[in-house]
């Protein structure tokens, strides 16, 4: 598990805890000091999670660490989540079709005259592209945080307003994040967000595979009327590192085809609505 910078506020007991489990039940062995370097914890800290989940029958408590226990009670590991994070390019090519679906869905809510909070994100480019396609929309203005939807979005100039966040670059994602990105996005009143995710889950709510990004996104919500979370089917379940928001903070998720019928059904009964993207 590599290093991760611990989030400023840190992590409330109970999702720490969940994220643990999660992260326990997907990787098999997961290191005390991994753990804690994960979560900017100490590594008693660390041990007192993992006897508590260990007393739920949710992990097994070894030397140095913990293991996936299979008992019931554990979360599964296809839903639970990891710490590798892949290049914007391969996310690019994971469910494309189901990201060009949701991304022309996406784009079929906004309007001209528009303002719009576009994260960075493989999901979100497909919604970049699907507005470009659409030449009837005028004077939209878009704040990114992503270089790369920055330039795909070029090409829609002047017909949109092309903003972008600022602060320091992510290479891996082509991303920024702070600082300078929140202190700029708090001066702003958007009229819908799109946003991507790493995991949405009824109980952990929507997650994120780094801290850095998960404070960016959360500032975006806090800066936006609508909140539309678009994620290919295979997010819907899954559980990560960074807390997002709660469930009933998003005011839509798009997804695709491909999410747990299980998964989503929990996520409508938790008050999410829920939009599955196909072929017409």
């Amino acid at each position: 598990m590599a290093a991760m910078v611990p989030e400023p506020e840190g992590v409330p007991t109970e999702g720490r805890r969940e994220r643990i489990a999660a992260l326990v039940a997907d990787r098999t062995f997961v290191r005390i000091g991994d753990l804690a370097d994960a979560f900017g914890i100490s590594r008693v800290t660390v041990r007192a999670d993992l006897d508590f989940l260990e007393k739920q029958g949710r992990l097994k408590r070894v030397r140095g660490g913990a293991l996936a226990d299979a008992r019931p009670g554990a979360l599964p590991a296809s839903r639970a989540g990891g710490l590798i994070e892949s290049s914007f390019e391969d996310a690019m090519d994971a469910s494309a079709t189901e990201k060009t679906l949701i991304g022309r869905a996406a784009a079929q809510l906004i309007t001209s005259g528009e303002s719009v909070i576009l994260e960075a994100g493989t999901t979100t480019m497909a919604v970049a592209r699907a507005l470009v396609e659409r030449a009837d929309l005028r004077d939209v203005v878009i704040f990114t945080n992503g270089l790369a939807i920055a330039l795909e979005l070029e090409r829609a100039i002047p017909r949109f307003t092309v903003i972008v966040t600022g602060g320091t670059l992510r290479p891996l994602q082509h991303s920024l994040v702070n600082p300078l990105g929140v202190g700029m996005l708090a001066q702003i009143n958007a009229d819908t967000l799109f946003l991507g995710c790493n995991g949405i889950h009824p109980r952990t709510g929507f997650t994120n595979l780094n801290l850095p990004e998960a404070e960016l996104k959360q500032a975006m919500i806090r800066s936006a009327g609508r909140r539309m979370f678009v994620a290919d089917g295979s997010k819907v379940g899954r559980v990560e590192l960074a807390p997002i928001c709660p469930i009933d903070e998003a005011d839509l998720l798009l997804t695709g085809a491909s999410a747990d019928v299980q998964a989503v059904a929990e996520c409508r009964e938790a008050g999410l609505d829920v939009e599955i993207c196909e072929e017409a």
